[in-house]
C-alpha cells in the first residue's frame, strides 16, 4: 500500500524539488528572493523556468498557466502550451524565465470598480515565488499577482502581500524595543477551517435554484432537521467517507496539509481543517481546496455546496480564520510565555490586537460581507454581525488587574507591574471555548469566525493585518521616544485596556441582550453588506490603508464598488430565479394538484353526494396560496424592474436590502407553505428531506 509520505506534495515544485533540480547558485538566489524579497535576476528566472518545465513535462504536463485571484471571488487561469515550432516541422518544449515571471491576460472583463474602461484590455500577472507552483490536470499552475496596465491591484493577492509586509515592518520595531534584534522577519499564519454541504448530483440537477445560485430559494423544513444534534461528529456515511478519502489524497498530492475531517451540525454538512501555513500560502491553498472539493464531489455523483446558507432552517457554513503572528525564529507572539519579558511582550501584542479590532471593527465586518454571508451572521448558528473579542475569564482578569493596578488572583499584595511575572503558567485552555464570539482568543491565536464558507480568506486577513500593523506603528512611535521603557509600557497597556475594553465580551453572542448591550457600548451593528461595505471609504479607513501602502485611494473606492456590485447582482440573480421557478414550476404544480383535487371532489359528489369536507377545504387553501404566490411573484417582478433603473451603486444596494429581499422572503413564505399541503408526487423538484438525507 502506498504511503502518504511517498506521494505528499508529488505535484508541487517545492523546496525539495528545487534543491534537486537547480544549481546551488540558482537555488540560493531564488531562496533570497523568497525569504528576503530581493529582486530576481533574469538568468535565475530562466534557470528556474527550465527546471520547472522539465519537471512538469516529466509529470505529464503539456501546458502552463498563471493562476491568479481577481475580484470575482474565484480564481482565474489562461492555459498556454509549452510547444514551439522546430525547423523540421516538429515541435520542441520551451518555457522561458520571461514567461515564468510575467503573463499578459485579457483584463477587460474582470471587475475593476471603475479603475479602467472595458476597452482597456491589458493586464499583467506576476509570479509569486513565495507560493509553490503545482501541477493539476496536465497543466503547470504558477501562483501570480494580477494588476492593471497602469499598476493598480486588480486582485486579492497583491494587497494581502502588502498587508503582510506592513505588519512585518511594525512588529520588528516592537521586538527591537524588547531587545530582540536577531529576528529578521515576522509573518502571520492562518489555518482556515472549511465547512461545506454534500448533496446528490441527480437531485441537484433538478433544482434550478441550486444550479443558478448555490442555495435553495424555496424549501419547507422536513420533520427532522438538526434538532437531535446526531449528525455532529457522527459516524461518517460510506459514500461521504469515500469522497473525503479521495479529497484528502488529491489535496495531499498538491501539498495542502488537510488534517481534520468530520460531520458538522446540520444534516449533509461537513468540515475540513488544514494545518497552519503562512497567510498568503494559506489563502492560495484554501482557494485550491474549494476548487478540488467541488471537482472531487462530481466523481462521486455528488455536488459540494459552498454557499453560506444553502438551506433555510439549518446551520449555514462558515470558515473559521485561525490567525497568529510569529517570528522567523519560531516564536509565536500571541503565546503568553513563561518569563516576565515574554509576558510583557505578549501583553503588548495582545493590547494591539484589542485596540485594532475596536478601532477597525467596521473593516473587519465588511471584510466578510457578502450576500450569502448576510443570511448566516446572527442567525443563531454563527457570530452576530456585531464585532467583539472573547478572551476568557483568566486573561480578562489579568487585564482588569493591570487596568486597576490591583493584585491579580489574590496571590500578592503588590500592585501589578509588567516587570512582575504576571502570567507565570498561563496555559492555552484555561477557559472554555466560546463558539458565539466573532473574534476569540484560543490560547496562542485568534479565531475570526465571521468568514463565510465561500469567502476568500484574503479579504479578512488584509484588513486584520493592516489594522494590527497600524496599532503597532502607533505603539512603536510612542515607546521609541520614552526614557523609562518599562513604566511607559505599563501605562500604554493600561491605557489601551481602559479605552478599548468595550470590545471584550465573554458571554453569549447569540443572546438578544448582548445586541442591546453592544449598542450601549457604542459598538457597530452592520447587519448587511449594504450597511457595511461603504465604510471602507470612511476617511479613517482610507487614511490607514493608504498610509501603509495596502491600497491606493482609487483601489479602495473601486473595491467598494466591486463588492456592492457583486452583492446586488447576486441578489438580482436569486430574485430572477425565484420568479422563474414560481411561474414555470411551483404555481403550475400547485394549480395542477388543486385542479385534480377539485376534479376528484366533483367525481366523488356525483357518485355518493358526500360532503368532501377535507378535499373542499384543501382546494380552497390551495387556491388561496396560488393567489398569494401570484401576488408575491408580481411584486418581486416589479421590484426587479425597478432595480434595473437604478444606476447609483449605493442606492441599488439599499434598494436590494429594503425592497427586493423582503419581496423574496414574501414569495418564499407562500411557496413553502404551499409545499406543506401539496402532494409530494406533484412537487416539481426534490424537497429538503431528500436533499439533506439523500447521501
Amino acid at each position: 500500500m502506498e504511503k502518504i509520505t511517498d506521494f505528499f506534495g508529488s505535484m508541487v515544485f517545492d523546496d525539495r524539488i528545487m534543491k534537486a533540480t537547480l544549481s546551488e547558485k540558482v537555488y540560493k538566489s531564488l531562496k533570497r528572493t523568497i525569504v528576503k524579497g530581493t529582486p530576481l535576476d533574469i538568468s535565475v528566472a530562466n534557470a528556474v523556468a527550465a527546471a520547472m518545465k522539465e519537471w512538469a513535462v516529466e509529470k505529464g504536463a503539456t501546458h502552463y498557466t498563471h493562476w491568479f485571484q481577481p475580484m470575482t471571488g474565484v480564481t482565474a487561469e489562461k492555459h498556454d502550451s509549452f510547444i514551439s515550432p522546430a525547423p523540421d516541422g516538429r515541435v520542441i518544449m520551451e518555457f522561458s524565465g520571461k514567461e515564468l515571471v510575467k503573463g499578459e491576460p485579457d483584463a477587460s472583463s474582470f471587475p475593476s470598480g471603475g479603475l479602467r474602461a472595458t476597452f482597456e484590455a491589458r493586464g499583467y500577472t506576476a509570479w509569486d515565488p513565495t507560493s509553490y507552483a503545482f501541477i493539476k490536470d496536465g497543466t503547470l499552475y504558477i501562483p501570480t499577482a494580477f494588476c492593471s496596465y497602469t499598476g493598480e491591484a486588480l486582485d486579492k493577492k497583491v494587497p494581502l502581500l502588502r498587508s503582510m509586509e506592513a505588519i512585518n515592518k511594525q512588529a520588528l520595531r516592537i521586538l527591537k524595543l524588547f531587545g530582540n534584534t536577531s529576528v529578521k522577519s515576522v509573518k502571520t499564519s492562518v489555518g482556515p477551517e472549511q465547512e461545506y454541504f454534500l448533496v446528490d448530483r441527480d437531485m441537484w440537477k433538478q433544482r434550478k435554484d441550486l444550479i443558478m445560485t448555490g442555495r435553495t430559494l424555496f424549501g419547507a423544513m422536513p420533520p427532522k432537521g438538526q434538532e437531535m444534534d446526531d449528525h455532529y461528529f457522527g459516524s461518517i456515511k460510506p459514500r461521504v467517507a469515500e469522497y473525503m478519502a479521495d479529497l484528502d489524497r488529491e489535496l495531499w498530492k498538491l501539498g495542502i496539509l488537510a488534517k481534520t475531517k468530520h460531520n458538522e451540525v446540520a444534516p449533509a454538512q461537513h468540515e475540513l481543517a488544514p494545518i497552519y501555513d503562512t497567510t498568503n500560502i494559506a489563502a492560495d491553498h484554501n482557494q485550491l481546496t474549494m476548487e478540488v472539493m467541488q471537482k472531487v464531489a462530481l466523481r462521486h455523483g455528488l455536488v459540494c455546496l459552498l454557499h453560506e446558507k444553502p438551506f433555510a432552517g439549518v446551520n449555514g457554513s462558515g470558515k473559521h480564520n485561525n490567525w497568529s503572528i510569529s517570528t522567523d525564529q519560531g516564536e509565536n507572539l500571541l503565546s503568553p510565555g513563561e518569563t516576565p519579558a515574554e509576558n510583557a511582550q505578549f501583553l503588548l501584542f495582545l493590547a494591539a490586537v484589542i485596540k485594532a479590532v475596536d478601532d477597525y471593527q467596521d473593516l473587519l465586518r465588511l471584510s466578510v460581507a457578502t450576500a450569502g454571508n448576510d443570511h448566516r451572521l446572527g442567525a443563531n448558528e454563527a457570530p452576530p454581525a456585531v464585532i467583539s473579542i472573547f478572551l476568557g475569564d483568566e486573561l480578562t482578569a489579568v487585564l482588569d488587574a493591570i487596568e486597576n493596578d490591583t493584585p491579580y488572583g489574590g496571590t500578592t499584595k503588590e500592585k501589578m507591574k509588567l516587570g512582575v511575572d504576571v502570567l507565570p503558567q498561563f496555559s492555552k485552555d484555561t477557559t472554555d471555548r466560546n463558539r458565539t464570539s466573532p473574534f476569540a482568543f484560543t490560547g496562542n491565536k485568534f479565531e475570526f469566525r465571521m468568514l463565510g464558507s465561500s469567502n476568500s480568506i484574503s479579504c479578512a486577513n488584509i484588513h486584520l493585518n493592516a489594522a494590527v500593523a497600524e496599532v503597532l506603528r502607533q505603539f512603536a512611535d510612542e515607546l521609541e521616544s520614552v526614557s523609562d521603557f518599562n513604566s511607559a509600557l505599563h501605562e500604554l497597556i493600561k491605557r489601551t485596556i481602559k479605552e478599548h475594553k468595550r470590545i471584550i465580551f465573554n458571554g453569549n453572542g447569540y443572546d438578544d441582550a448582548w445586541i442591546a448591550e453592544a449598542e450601549k457600548r457604542g459598538l457597530m451593528n452592520l447587519k448587511t453588506t449594504a450597511d457595511a461595505m461603504p465604510h471602507i471609504c470612511d476617511k479613517k479607513n482610507v487614511d490607514m490603508l493608504t498610509s501603509h501602502g495596502i491600497f491606493t485611494e482609487a483601489e479602495i473606492f473601486s473595491r467598494c464598488d466591486i463588492m456592492l456590485e457583486n452583492y446586488v447582482k447576486t441578489v438580482n440573480i436569486e430574485a430572477t430565479t425565484m420568479v422563474d421557478m414560481a411561474r414555470k414550476e411551483i404555481i403550475p404544480a400547485v394549480a395542477k394538484f388543486a385542479a385534480d383535487t377539485a376534479s376528484a371532489v366533483s367525481v366523488k359528489k356525483s357518485v355518493s353526494k358526500a360532503a368532501c369536507k377535507y378535499e373542499t377545504k384543501l382546494v380552497t387553501e390551495l387556491s388561496e396560496l396560488i393567489d398569494e404566490m401570484d401576488t408575491a411573484t408580481t411584486e418581486l417582478e416589479t421590484a426587479i424592474a425597478e432595480f434595473k433603473d437604478i444606476d447609483e451603486i449605493i442606492k441599488a444596494s439599499e434598494f436590494v436590502r429594503d425592497t427586493m429581499l423582503p419581496a423574496m422572503d414574501k414569495l418564499r413564505s407562500a411557496a413553502d407553505k404551499a409545499e406543506t399541503v401539496t402532494s409530494a408526487t406533484y412537487w416539481p423538484f426534490p424537497a429538503y428531506d431528500k436533499l439533506l438525507f439523500g447521501v
